[in-house]
């Protein structure tokens, strides 16, 4: 009796059985051999790190005033007085953020907009404990604060700072930090790029970006390596909805160590000072210079008498590297240079024409010269009640105008005076009645001349506006 053909086919399959999980035994697969491979997780790096990272919460007193529609009205104003509207109200805003001890006697680590304008600061440790903290050090160019608690003899679990150098693209990350105020929270993911700028309005943009989930309340905790180091501290998002998208941003570790050393030597943070600008070479610029691809920076401005000028930089220079570290963007050169302690020199690698050469640039501070000078103009003339300043690359580093610019900075001008004369606030002037204008004695000099009849130059947004104001009423600017 012949057997029906599907009948032999399961019989092969039965035969063949014993076969086919023998092959797979012998796969190259690793099979869990212990305990510990069976539960592999980031537990023994959390359980290192995590004692370290602490909760910021903030309190600010806040007055405001509340405005009622008959508040002017010398009726009511009669009776009741400030108390019918327009008298100030006090309330508390509060805060909340993350930090990280990086010294064992109570040295914590956060970020300047987590404390910025504080009254209090209370930091709650891991094991729920709370300290009011002192601002050794708070710069808003970086984005970060450094606070101290007293724990008394107690060390305190700190983290230790990692080459933020040597991060790849790739590796594996962690952060930690208190989101939304749920309580401690950890989270994990790659470093996804580096040196990202145009993330924020900080002076200094070279940040970590990293696809762990960090939301708001996370600012100013850690981004830690799988050995438990602290890589940078967690500062800002990219997100239209406020929560993660999955594109966070770090301030990288050696940035970090170099505000906590300022901080702990003197809590005044001195920057060294390039003295010297330029632009991304981009496709375009590469191709005009005849280089196979785009790379470094070009050098399209510098600083008489700066240090860049007195290494023998020169405009049209590009630099390649800066103490062996590649440069791609103006960022990455002031990033670099601002890592560096004031004294001595840096190595900096340019292309000039066909030729390569080795530069050094001296590590100053930026003069203040002039001395800023700060004064409030008086008298009887146009500009009376103006709050003015000389402009120095110091002074301009400081407030955030461009060190290039030169003259004298209006700080503040009463409503009066801006609608006789038009000036605003972070104006700089340039001209008064003919004289130029590089301290406020010429202001002076120039309005002693003729205190009505005003001719002045001023500069704003970089663009140069003309007015003229005369004594009849006529005055018009170009």
């Amino acid at each position: 009796m012949t057997l029906p053909r599907f009948f032999l086919l399961f019989l092969t399959m039965l035969a063949l059985l014993p076969l086919n999980i023998t092959a797979l035994q012998g796969a190259d697969k690793k099979i869990p051999s212990s305990k510990a491979e069976v539960q592999l997780s980031y537990a023994p790096v959390v359980r290192q790190a995590a004692p370290a990272v602490v909760n910021i919460y903030t309190k600010r007193l806040v007055k405001t005033r509340s405005f009622s529609p008959f508040a002017n009205d010398p009726f009511f104003q009669r009776f009741f007085g400030d108390r019918f509207g327009g008298a100030p109200r006090a309330r508390i805003e509060r805060s909340l953020g993350s930090g990280v001890i990086v010294g064992a006697d109570g040295v914590i680590v956060t970020n300047h907009h987590v404390v910025a304008g504080a009254d209090k600061i209370t930091v709650a440790l891991s094991d729920r404990r709370e300290f009011d903290a002192e601002v050794i050090l708070n710069d808003e160019k970086t984005d970060l604060a450094v606070l101290r608690i007293d724990t008394g003899d107690e060390k305190l679990p700190a983290l230790t700072f990692s080459d933020s150098d040597s991060i790849e693209v790739g590796d594996l990350v962690l952060a930690i930090g208190n989101p939304f105020g749920v309580g401690q929270t950890v989270t994990s993911g790659i470093v996804s790029a580096l040196a990202r700028t145009q993330v924020s309005g900080q002076d200094y943009q070279f940040f970590i970006q990293t696809d762990a989930a960090v939301n708001p309340g996370n600012s100013g905790g850690a981004l830690i390596g799988m050995d438990g180091d602290l890589i940078g501290i967690n500062t800002a998002i990219f997100s239209r909805s406020g929560g993660s998208n999955g594109i966070g941003f770090a301030i990288p570790a050696n940035m970090v160590k170099y505000v906590v050393s300022s901080a702990l030597s003197g809590g005044k943070l001195v920057r060294p000072w390039f003295g010297g600008s330029g632009q991304m070479v981009t496709s375009d610029i590469a191709e005009s210079l005849g280089f196979d691809r785009p790379g470094g920076v070009l050098v399209n401005d510098i600083y008489p008498g700066g240090p860049a000028d007195r290494a023998g930089l020169e405009q049209g220079d590009v630099i390649l590297t800066i103490d062996g570290k590649e440069v791609s963007s103006p960022e990455a050169l002031r990033y670099y240079t601002g890592l560096e302690a004031v004294g001595g020199t840096i190595p900096l690698e340019i292309i000039r024409g066909e030729k390569r050469k080795i530069l050094y640039v001296p590590l100053m501070p930026a003069p203040e010269d002039p001395p800023r000078n700060i004064t409030t103009l008086k008298g009887n003339h146009l500009f009376s009640g103006t709050k003015l300043a000389n402009l120095s690359p110091a002074y301009a580093e400081e407030i955030g105008v461009n060190p290039y610019n030169k003259g004298v900075i209006i700080l503040g001008v009463p409503r009066s005076v801006t609608r006789m004369t038009g000036i605003q606030k972070g104006d700089i002037f340039k001209s008064v009645n003919g004289r130029k204008v590089k301290t406020l004695k010429d202001i002076s000099h120039a309005m002693d001349d003729d205190p009505v009849n005003v001719d002045f130059t001023i500069s704003r947004a970089e663009k140069t506006i003309d007015c003229v104001i005369r004594a009849e009423g006529r005055s018009y600017c170009t």
